[in-house]
């Protein structure tokens, strides 16, 4: 048996997804094969870069697959048996071994300890350097074709060809790795962004950009969708991981709704008006004397509640004391009902995140193979996988592009002669 493999290994994309897998697929041929990564822009692993602020949310601390499954509003289920096979312990583990140790803030989400995201791009550059995987920045691929004795040929954006017997297309959410991955004959779901913030021009929120409601129960009237986090108010609407969740889970009926639609706040999401009614009574037996805009009920940010006393009709001076009865159901409506007209969105700051892509049916998620075109892998966000903030897309990358680097190898061990 020869010590070398004369096949070839061709990434496309040079982002979280692609990185990876080659260097999985780099690392476990050990040399016995070339593994070649093609990037269009002049720079590789852009989203890691900007992520979480500039710090890289690299995972989630949830470490059970099911219920990591649960954080993609598309894909889950798919993805229950890869993250079986690899999930946020082994993202951890794999970094500590290159490396760079995690840690993790309350809200779950894990930031290399120097909070920098070059951290995770020198970990990720200096692993591909080591393995041997070659990259070519400034060089997209323009067409894949199937070559009649098997493997593909790559047309490059630079001019020429290059053959590969094995190919990862790992190219993100764009409409050129669409007309890729259908030239190969794969369908496409239509992408539609996932997430993103709410456009909301409202005289409530006028004034109070950057202030934070720890946590609110945001919902679309007419639907099922309902999320609880923090919600941050914007100068052109709301934003926060209440939100952001919630368009992720929606954005196919958000996107059917033309991003035109109502939404509900309930600012104290462990009441509702009946126990608000009572807690103002409770507030007015014991500060009478106070005027109502405060103090506020429940911890609300002050600013938030002394806007929607004056939306209530309540006179400044007003004092809990000399709260009409009518008053006090219009705040308490105010409360846990308010209601946004919502007009349009903006792709949240650095997540340039879409469902839609490769049917999850023609792929085998053991392997990340094509089940329609022999020797072609996926990972990342070019399948119709998306997860919600917080990590999760992130490992949705290392897991694909871990499950195809190894697969590839495989594949190419076996035609060792």
């Amino acid at each position: 048996m020869s010590n070398l493999l004369p096949s070839k290994v061709v990434v496309v994309g040079g982002g979280a997804a692609g990185f990876f897998g080659a260097i999985t697929c780099a690392e476990a041929l050990a040399g016995r094969g070339a593994v070649t990564v093609l990037e269009r822009g002049a720079n590789v692993l852009q989203k890691v870069k900007i992520s979480g602020g500039g710090r890289c949310n690299v995972t989630h601390s949830c470490f059970e697959p099911k219920e990591l499954a649960k954080r993609y509003p598309r894909g889950g289920p798919a993805l229950i048996g890869a993250f079986h096979r690899f999930q946020a312990t082994d993202t951890v583990k794999w970094f500590e071994a290159h490396g760079v140790v995690l840690k993790t803030e309350p809200d779950g989400r894990m930031f290399p300890t120097t909070d920098q995201s070059q951290t995770i791009i020198n970990c990720l550059t200096n692993a591909a350097r080591a393995s041997g995987v070659e990259l070519r920045t400034s060089c997209g691929v323009e067409r894949v074709e199937r070559r009649s004795e098997g493997g593909f040929r790559l047309r490059l954006s630079v001019g020429g060809t290059l053959d590969c017997d094995v190919l990862l297309l790992a190219t993100g959410g764009t409409k050129a790795a669409d007309v890729l991955t259908s030239s190969l004959g794969h369908t496409i779901e239509p992408p539609v962004p996932s997430l993103f913030t709410f456009h909301i021009a409202d005289k409530r929120l006028e004034g109070l950009s950057g202030l934070a409601v720890e946590r609110a129960t945001v919902s679309v009237a007419g639907t099922k969708l309902k999320e609880t986090g923090p919600v941050l108010i914007t100068h052109w609407g709301l934003s926060g991981p209440g939100i952001l969740r919630l368009s992720a889970w929606g954005a196919r009926e958000l996107a059917a709704f033309a991003y035109t639609f109502s939404l509900r706040v309930n600012w104290l999401p462990d009441h509702n008006f009946e126990s608000v009614i009572a807690l103002a009574q409770a507030q007015r037996g014991l500060t009478g004397a106070r005027q109502v805009s405060n103090v506020a009920l429940a911890g609300l940010p002050s600013r938030l509640w002394e806007r929607l006393v004056t939306t209530a009709g309540i006179a400044p001076q007003t004092q809990w004391a000399g709260l009409t009865k009518a008053q006090t159901q219009t705040l308490a409506r105010l409360l846990v009902e308010s209601e946004f007209a919502v007009t349009g969105k903006s792709m949240n700051k650095e997540e340039f995140v879409t469902c839609g892509g490769v049917r999850l049916a023609e792929v085998d998620f053991k392997t990340m193979a094509s089940r329609v075109c022999p020797g072609l892998y996926f990972a990342g966000e070019l399948l119709d996988i998306d997860g919600i903030t917080g990590g999760f897309n992130f490992q949705a990358a290392w897991t694909t592009g871990w499950l195809a680097g190894n697969a590839m190898a495989e594949r190419l061990a076996a035609k060792q002669v």
